[in-house]
């Protein structure tokens, strides 16, 4: 009974390392050859001589197949590619004089749908990558931020209003960077997710066409470490921004409502208060969005500085 419980525990914690880190690697490749029947060597002959391109794409895609990133998939498609090889040794047209049309029909057809299986698991690899990185830098972020106020207190450090509003402001805004920063990666990768997915086969940077498949698993772990890097860097760039702007360094947008006005003893703390979330979380999001308007006003911060020393 123990060792059923044990084995539960190990498949639950192999299927949820597979959802992240995909399926293991394979130590022992096969080939396409190695699909073939004994009695079918001489057919597999011919099948090269006939239709030579197609075999090596096929073979090409089994090796494919073989790093594909979930394991059912990987068996599908093994399954796949012995099938179609098995039909074309199997027919009695793969030896006649000239390559037949129809066999090379079904070939290029069969090709095609499992390249796009094959694409379609390399996107899911990087969606996980992504989300599983997404997830812990959001988690690295939280965590502080709520043990943080209590970290103060165990520390008799004790925040005067304006204090406490300025603290809020700055993980407001640098919130909403981290999601602006996440929003930036997901709409880069949907208008060149192709190119994610694939490297230069030469290691240059050249055309498309020359680019290989990167094998799913590394995708994965790539896109992750990429997703946690995003989290942070549109952190620090929007708490960059809110630092310049709230310190007057920068003085090209006109802060609606400041610290001061939301500690103000009147009626108008709440408004204010209203005005100094809304301003705070649109910049957060923007400088974590757009790099490159966030960088232009820390470097337009540092010429600021430099001058006034």
């Amino acid at each position: 009974m123990g060792d059923k419980n044990g084995g539960s525990r190990q498949d639950w914690r192999e299927r949820v390392w597979e959802t992240i880190e995909g399926a293991g690697t394979d130590l022992d490749p096969q080939g396409l050859m190695d699909l073939v029947e004994p009695e079918l060597r001489d057919a597999y002959v011919q099948f090269g001589r006939s239709f030579p391109e197609e075999q090596l794409h096929l073979q090409s895609l089994y090796g494919e197949a073989q790093r594909a990133f979930e394991e059912k998939t990987r068996q599908s498609l093994r399954t796949t590619v012995r099938r179609v090889l098995r039909n074309v040794l199997r027919d009695q047209r793969l030896g006649g004089p000239e390559p037949d049309k129809h066999l090379a029909a079904y070939l290029e057809r069969e090709i095609l749908r499992i390249r796009v299986r094959l694409d379609q698991d390399g996107e899911l690899a990087v969606n996980r990558g992504l989300n599983s990185g997404f997830a812990l830098g959001m988690v690295l972020l939280i965590v502080p931020l709520l043990v943080g106020e209590k970290l103060l207190g165990l520390c008799d450090v004790s925040l005067k209003c304006t204090d406490r509003w300025s603290l809020l402001g700055a993980l407001v805004c640098g919130g909403a960077g981290a999601f602006g920063a996440v929003l930036s990666v997901l709409t880069r990768l949907r208008n060149s997710g192709d190119q994610l997915m694939r490297r230069p086969a030469n290691g240059s940077r050249e055309a498309v066409g020359s680019r290989e498949a990167v094998p799913p698993g590394q995708q994965a772990r790539v896109m992750r470490r990429g997703g946690v890097h995003r989290v942070f860097l549109g952190w620090l760039l929007a708490i960059a921004v809110y630092l310049l702007l709230g310190s007057g360094l920068v003085t090209v947008i006109e802060i609606p409502a400041g610290i001061t006005d939301v500690c103000a003893p009147d009626g108008r703390a709440d408004s204010a208060g209203t005005a100094f979330w809304g301003f705070w979380g649109a910049i957060g999001f923007l400088a974590g969005f757009n790099e490159r308007w966030a960088y232009g006003l820390v470097g337009r911060g540092a010429t600021s500085r430099k001058g006034s020393g």
